[in-house]
């Protein structure tokens, strides 16, 4: 996204309150990700990447992320 302002011939739709709280709520949610992330990449650049015993293989994570996903959607009939 553009760190530029908004043009100021066009004028901007406000939000209603609850909108707004939810796009802030999510902005938060999105830059707490993005810390965790930057916080991971940086501990690699420091120590290396981890031994593989140490690591948990993205075959079991998908499948426990998609488990998560079902479990959250109701069932069809």
């Amino acid at each position: 996204m553009s760190e530029q302002p908004a043009p100021t011939d066009q004028a901007r739709q406000q939000l209603e309150p609850a909108a707004a709280d939810g796009l802030r709520a999510y902005a938060a949610k999105t830059r707490a990700n993005a810390d965790q992330f930057a916080a991971v990449l940086e501990d690699i650049a420091e120590n290396g990447l981890p031994s593989e015993e140490d690591c948990t293989p993205w075959e079991e994570l998908r499948e426990a992320h998609l488990a998560r996903l079902a479990a959250q959607r109701p069932a069809v009939a």
